[in-house]
């Protein structure tokens, strides 16, 4: 067997090797800018935190860090290929640490020094990142920021583990960090780092979220443990949802949480996850396992309804998949209900009726559909009358709807003519356009005037209502092709054949036009509003405002525009702030004077954001003599304390965020 000459990997301990003399790290120019958020630093220090409670066999694998040697840089001795995000966010870590102790345990802050700083050298840091932002980094890690030094995600990253780790916790730390081990590998002089690099984040597929979830579940067990879950419960998961599993998983975290789980950015559905079920013992696995397994079974009944053997349940189900799989979070959750008895089949059609009431109207009106069952979901688990009431200030109303479907194109056509007909099952027709959306020049409407004689303000007003409801109705596909494009009177014959009684009434008139077509729009609205009705519980009719647990986290927002919402309704006031930062700032001043024991609770539960002195560099706002809140964190982290310290207050079903134009199409 041949030997490699030019890679050497070696398993080490990450905090020995970092400490090492010989060790001093400089990123080079092709590398990505540090990206990590907060959420990926919470998720290291949960894993710290969690091997440093774990006997000394316990050790945590965080990778493999690949390097090169590089005589000729006179930065440094290493050339950081492959590890930079991981070895960069350890290096903040430490240095939160670092300076939580160095006053008062000079011990460890020299050997936490010795981690940061070059030998010889305190001025210097061991890593040197991509010149562009290494005095950011060094301003932070050797702690000199400047008063008017911009902010950057080393000090987002840097003022969450300071609020994070205070000194009396510095030694568990510590524990955890010296337990941490990767595979080091370095190449050889001969190797090519730039070949290599491109090689490593170029080929293969990274793991999707289910398959980290698949990965987190089964992490720990032996292998006989393992395999047992495997047969049990993954499998028939991975059966009942197939290509769906990685939706099966974002529906049912949205269900548990009543929250939204974001699936941009990085695992956002693995992230929620593991936040949900912290990795639990055998015996919890399994109890939660029947729960996810059972529900992979009703997804699969949601995704195929023709499995589920009610017919009136199975003829919902599949009305409901009309509008696409948005709604399966709060779906699932009335249909175990009603599978354990726990509500009648009667209250799981009203919740199926409601939500195709709910996204119709919204569509008809042209408001978003986005960012709703979250909302839903936590107002079921409050019983049935916030259920409803949380349907109707949602659902737009009945005269909306009426302007609505006089001039506007008229939505999920195929499924509102075939409801409004009385069909069970619409396949086999096709939606007619009686003035065509196009008409040619011979196309006429009476049989006397062609298309080409008719004013431009009359052709303009027919082809403004051709994909309005008055002008649309079913027609079978046998007759469809007939009467495509033909003038009215030329498919009175075939509308008279056909069995759709609404389609077989026009043949009985005369004409077409945009008078018969508002007759017909009355007519028909009356029976939709019927069909799709709004809950009569409440006034309010909301126009895109988002409870504020709904609200999307974004870290910034393009140059040049400076709302990211149009206004905050806060209890019944109406809050003129553009965006989080300010929102932030108002909430927990808010908070502070109103609901301080939540505020408290919130804040000793999170270490922050409220402080007594100035811990470190950056911006702050002073509440009183003795308490300063930072204002330093990225937006997410920011909306994220909004959020918690709202629900923890009992206030987050008063507020509401209504976003700009920008903040909606973002």
């Amino acid at each position: 067997m041949s030997t490699a000459t030019n890679v050497e990997a070696t398993a080490v301990s990450t905090i020995e090797w970092l400490s090492s003399p010989e060790t001093t790290i400089v990123v080079p120019v092709y590398q990505r800018q540090y990206r990590w958020d907060i959420g990926g630093c919470e998720k290291l220090l949960t894993d710290i935190r969690a091997v440093a409670d774990e006997d000394d066999a316990h050790r945590h694998f965080i990778g493999s860090i690949l390097s090169a040697a590089d005589d000729a840089h006179p930065q440094a001795d290493l050339i950081l290929i492959d590890g930079q995000q991981r070895i960069t966010t350890l290096m903040l870590l430490i240095a939160a640490l670092h300076h939580s102790v160095r006053e008062t345990d000079r011990a460890l802050a020299e050997e936490l020094e010795r981690v940061l700083v070059r030998p010889g050298d305190p001025d210097r840091t061991k890593l040197r990142p991509h010149e562009a932002w290494a005095g950011l980094f060094e301003s932070v890690v050797l702690d000199r920021r400047a008063p008017d030094q911009p902010e950057s995600r080393f000090d987002d990253n840097y003022a969450f583990f300071r609020s994070q780790v205070h000194a009396d916790e510095a030694p568990r730390i510590w524990r955890g960090l010296q337990k941490l081990e990767h595979v080091a590998i370095t190449l050889g002089a001969a190797a090519s780092a730039q070949q290599i690099f491109e090689s490593l984040n170029s080929t293969g597929e990274p793991l999707r979220d289910h398959e980290l979830i698949h990965n987190y579940v089964l992490m720990g067990l032996s292998h006989a443990e393992q395999q047992q879950v495997e047969d049990e419960f993954w499998l028939p998961i991975e059966r009942s949802t197939g290509e769906a599993i990685g939706a099966f998983w974002r529906h049912y975290l949205i269900m548990t949480t009543g929250r939204e789980v974001a699936v941009a950015g990085e695992h956002g559905v693995y992230s929620a996850f593991r936040h949900e079920f912290p990795r639990p013992d055998l015996e919890t696995l399994r109890a939660q396992a029947l729960v996810w397994r059972e529900y992979a079974e009703i997804y699969g009944v949601l995704l195929d309804p023709a499995r589920e053997q009610d017919p009136e349940i199975r003829r919902q189900l599949a009305y409901v998949n009309t509008f696409g799989r948005s709604t399966y979070p709060l779906v699932m959750s009335a249909y175990r209900d009603h599978r354990h008895g726990a509500i009648t089949k009667d209250e799981l059609l009203r919740t199926l009726e409601r939500v195709q009431s709910l996204l119709l109207r919204r569509a008809v009106v042209g408001v978003p559909t986005d960012r709703l069952i979250a909302r839903l979901c936590r107002a079921r688990t409050e019983g049935p009358e916030q259920l409803l009431k949380a349907f109707a200030r949602i659902t737009p109303s009945d005269e909306r709807i009426r302007v609505a479907l006089k001039f506007a194109d008229l939505p999920h056509a195929l499924y509102v003519l075939g409801r409004l007909e009385g069909l069970q099952d619409p396949e086999g027709y096709d939606v007619e356009y009686v003035v065509p959306p196009a008409p040619h020049n011979n196309w006429s409407g009476d049989g006397v005037r062609p298309w080409s004689e008719y004013t431009e303000d009359e052709q303009n007003s027919h082809r403004a209502l051709a994909t309005t409801l008055g002008n649309l109705t079913l027609i079978e596909e046998s007759l469809a092709e007939r009467v495509f494009g033909d003038s009215f009177p030329s498919k009175r014959d075939a509308y008279r054949r056909s069995r759709i009684a609404g389609t077989a009434a026009l043949a009985e008139l005369d004409a077409w036009g945009t008078a018969a077509i508002s007759r017909r729009t009355a007519d028909l609205t009356d029976a939709f509003l019927r069909i799709w009705p709004r809950p009569a519980v409440t006034d309010i009719d909301d126009d895109g405002l988002t409870p504020i647990l709904d609200a999307v986290r974004r870290r910034g927002w393009p140059a040049g525009w400076e709302r990211e919402f149009e206004y905050v309704e806060y209890r019944g006031e109406r809050w003129d702030v553009p965006d989080v930062k300010y929102l932030f700032n108002r909430v927990f001043r808010r908070g502070w004077t109103d609901t301080r024991a939540a505020l408290d609770a919130f804040n000793a539960r999170n270490g922050g954001p409220i402080y007594d002195e100035k811990a470190w560099n950056g911006p702050w706002d002073q509440l009183d003599d003795d308490h300063f809140l930072y204002m330093g964190w990225d937006s997410k982290y920011m909306m994220s304390a909004v959020q918690g310290l709202l629900e923890e207050s009992g206030l987050a079903e008063e507020v509401f965020v209504k976003y700009s134009y920008i903040g909606n199409v973002m």
